[in-house]
């Protein structure tokens, strides 16, 4: 990172860093940390696991090792971890400059424009919607349950977010919507930090996304899948890292180590696509940052 993109940013404050998958976010963080200081804090709700470092791109050890960061790793399977959790894990680390850095839009956009408290959900409710979303039409059934405000306002095309709506309005009996109108304030201000969002040429962050993932596969990605293959549940926040299903169908002989690589790709570039459509609707005033 040269020293004129560095100047561009303000030392004096905290720096938020997002972008889709592949972009090169973490590379600038660690440059603006080299540089300028400030603690490197993880806003990817995929690298909290302890499970996944190199399926995740998570820092490597001598990465994490050469500059200070935190909630990388922080989170054992089996745990479940919040937006709310994760916030609480931010504002134990304010009292300094952060980079937060990632790409969880629900993250960012609630550190900066703050998370409405909903109260957690009984655990039998949480089974209940794990179940009912198993079924086939499950999902149809959920967005048919929600309430109109909270329909209009969540993507009803992700289970996990229609199941999130459909507990709460199931346990409080009042819509996510409606909670959500009870916000509180931001932990961190737009106005105390610079938002940077980096942006890619389509073409350029499909490339991108191959090249990584097949180093990703030489890295030693499969081991850890293999790892974690005794534990496997598709129902368990760690199991969403990209490219873990398909990888899990190639060590169970469902289909082929080529196909599997070539499959978890595909997902990872529809990743990518769901969260530059996050971006565009949630963060039209962050500074647009293109790399090449």
């Amino acid at each position: 990172m040269s020293g004129p993109v560095l100047s561009l940013i303000d030392a004096s404050r905290h720096l938020l860093i997002a972008g889709p998958t592949a972009s090169g976010k973490s590379a600038l963080a660690a440059a603006v940390a080299q540089s300028q200081g400030g603690l490197i804090v993880n806003a990817d709700a995929l690298q909290v696991w302890s499970c996944w470092r190199v399926l995740t791109a998570r820092p490597s050890v001598a990465e994490e090792n050469a500059l200070p960061h935190a909630l990388y790793g922080h989170v054992a399977p089996g745990r479940g971890y919040s937006v709310g959790d994760w916030l609480r894990d931010v504002a134990a680390l304010t009292g300094q400059r952060l980079i937060v850095v990632g790409g969880t839009g629900l993250y960012l956009t609630s550190l900066t424009q703050g998370l409405a408290w909903v109260p957690p959900v009984p655990p039998e409710i949480r089974a209940e919607g794990d179940g009912l979303l198993a079924d086939q039409d499950g999902l149809a059934r959920m967005v048919s349950d929600l309430d109109p405000l909270t329909r209009e306002r969540i993507d009803l095309r992700n289970p996990a977010r229609v199941q999130r709506a459909w507990e709460v309005l199931r346990a409080t009996g009042r819509g996510l919507a409606e909670w959500q109108a009870e916000t509180p304030p931001p932990l961190i201000a737009p106005a105390d930090c610079q938002r940077i969002l980096l942006t890619a040429d389509r073409d350029w962050l499909a490339d991108r996304i191959a090249r990584r993932f097949h180093a990703m596969m030489r890295m030693g990605a499969l081991d850890e899948v293999r790892q974690m293959l005794p534990h496997w549940d598709p129902r368990q926040q760690w199991a969403r890292a990209i490219g873990a299903p398909e990888l899990v169908a190639h060590l169970r002989g469902e289909t082929d180590l080529a196909a599997a690589t070539e499959a978890a790709i595909i997902a990872t570039r529809q990743y990518a696509k769901s969260q530059r459509i996050w971006f565009r609707g949630r963060m039209k005033d962050w500074l647009q940052w293109p790399v090449s």
